[in-house]
């Protein structure tokens, strides 16, 4: 009977639909854009140009257009079918495809040497438009069965690179390092204190005011989460850092101890394995102890550099990781997969649910069985979650870890050749000796005076980027501007270093003589 009624109201619904004005040609149109017959033939049009794109390895870096430029010819895209749906236009597509690829950084060209996001490994690409289609969010078993198994799966796979009790451990994915960061702060705070999640911040009065210590070096998220915490920035205890960029053991105790004088519980200690601006590595190990000591939750920021634990020859770095309370790893960079794939670690398992406290019948269980133990929507911030551990896990399934160890170890040894480069080099400054694939250096040629052109390095690194060949960035270092690369493409060399120094010493060579006027021709040396 139901059945019946069912489909009596169906066909009533499309006898409705049919008595408009050109209803079945919309129905049709409606209908062919699901159609998979259309979707292998758009596919084909999207991966011919993606395989030219790959297939060029010409030096290129980031050709900036104008925004209006760019918004116009966007526009221009766009059909002018307003009242029905449009039929689709292949040439238009294809051109939407190569205006993409254009307008991106090149992160395939050997020029591309500015961010510490990477080329992907192109099957993980393509398992991206697996997810996308099958649209299966990964937060709870019965929405995406293989990926809350194959995240535990990978979990235990990287955990032969920590330690840990494998009962005890946990990893969630999430969107990102910075909300990564985020919610594990949530989890320490509400580690130390348990009331502030329910109270807020009453449940404070009287107590010392929940702080977090981070190097000066920290990556800025850090600090964001502690103004979204309602902790504040006046609250973060900056630890002082050595020469080498890393936070110096000998003065945290002082620190910790100074804050506490002025009325402050450090309640989180943060370290980085990999700061963002020259890829430092925190000493964990000792951190760890002195963190255990004063009862403080230790949490790694290991966005960049935690990926150096599938090496064996590099995994020293993270000495002491098993001691941590928490940490987080971007496998969307040094593994080489589509962003975001943000993993996060808890030593503790049970402490992992304490970033978030909520009841909600419409998706969380009161009786959990085998199937809900694989839900991870109570440790993380989004419900509808992308499956972003399945790009990483196809690869590791077909290809296992040496893919990545042998990629991860080239590309730091190529980054200690471009330091021993540079230090060959008379006009070139090195800033530090990199512990993986960031480097940072300053051009200082013989006919510019010392503090004259204070935003040189700055200027080079924008010409450079107007004229599209290379792309590198910038970065402070004690103040004071210098240039940075973050080596993450495979396909380049030292002969693609070389050729970035002479593109450095060109164009800083052109802005010294266009500085014409006589005020500034005073600053530049004769000859």
């Amino acid at each position: 009977m139901y059945v019946k009624n069912n489909l009596g109201f169906k066909e009533a619904c499309l006898d409705s639909f049919e008595k408009e004005p050109n209803a079945e040609k919309r129905r049709g149109l409606a209908l062919d854009v699901f159609d998979p017959q259309l979707f292998r033939k758009n596919a084909e049009i999207v991966i011919s140009r993606l395989e030219k794109y790959l297939s060029d390895s010409s030096i290129r870096g980031l050709a900036l257009t104008d925004p209006s430029v760019l918004m116009k010819a966007a526009k221009d895209m766009m059909t002018e079918e307003h009242e029905g749906i449009a039929s689709l236009d292949e040439e238009k597509l294809g051109a939407i495809v190569d205006l993409y690829i254009k307008t991106g950084i090149q992160v395939h060209s050997p020029g591309y040497m500015g961010r510490q996001f990477s080329g992907v490994i192109p099957l993980a690409g393509v398992f991206d438009l697996i997810s996308s289609i099958v649209n299966q969010p990964s937060s709870f078993y019965e929405a995406g069965q293989l990926p809350n198994v194959v995240e535990r799966i990978m979990a235990d796979e990287f955990n032969r690179f920590i330690g840990w009790e494998r009962e005890r451990f946990v990893m969630v994915t999430t969107s990102g390092g910075s909300l990564a960061n985020l919610t594990a702060l949530l989890a320490a705070r509400n580690d130390k204190f348990p009331r502030i999640w329910s109270e807020g911040t009453p449940a404070l009065e009287g107590q010392p005011r929940p702080a977090v210590a981070v190097s000066v070096d920290a990556h800025y998220s850090i600090c964001r989460a502690a103004g979204i915490l309602g902790i504040g920035e006046e609250q973060i205890v900056r630890l002082p850092i050595n020469r080498e960029k890393q936070i110096c053991i000998k003065k945290v105790r002082p620190s910790l101890e100074a804050a506490a004088e002025r009325g402050m519980k450090v309640f989180c200690m943060v370290a980085s394995a990999g700061t963002t601006s020259v890829g430092a590595f925190d000493p964990i190990d000792e951190l760890a102890d002195i963190a255990e000591e004063k009862n403080i939750w230790l949490h790694i920021d290991g966005a960049h550099g935690a990926s150096l634990l599938v090496s064996d020859k590099l995994r020293h770095k993270l000495k002491g990781i098993e001691k941590a309370d928490s940490f987080s790893w971007n496998a969307h960079k040094m593994m080489f997969v589509p962003a975001l794939c943000t993993l996060l670690f808890y030593k503790n398992k049970e402490k992992s649910y304490g970033a978030f406290r909520q009841d909600a019948s419409y998706v969380f269980e009161k009786d959990p069985d085998v199937y809900t133990e694989f839900d991870s929507a109570e440790k993380n911030f989004e419900c509808t979650k992308r499956p972003l551990i399945m790009n990483l896990w196809v690869l590791w399934a077909l290809y296992g870890k040496a893919l990545f160890a042998e990629k991860i170890e080239y590309l730091c040894r190529l980054t200690g050749h471009a330091y021993q480069i540079l230090k060959d080099e008379p006009d070139f400054e090195t800033l530090h000796q990199p512990e993986a694939n960031i480097l940072c250096f300053r051009y200082l040629p013989s006919n510019l005076r010392e503090g004259a052109f204070p935003d040189f390095q700055v200027a080079i690194r924008n010409r450079i980027r107007e004229e599209g060949k290379f792309f590198i960035s910038k970065v402070d270092i004690d103040g004071v501007g210098a240039l940075r690369v973050v080596l993450m493409n495979h396909q380049i060399d030292v002969d693609h270093f070389r050729m970035l120094l002479y593109e450095i010493k060109k164009t800083g060579q052109e802005l010294l003589k266009g500085r014409d006027s006589d005020s500034l021709k005073k600053e530049v040396k004769n000859g």
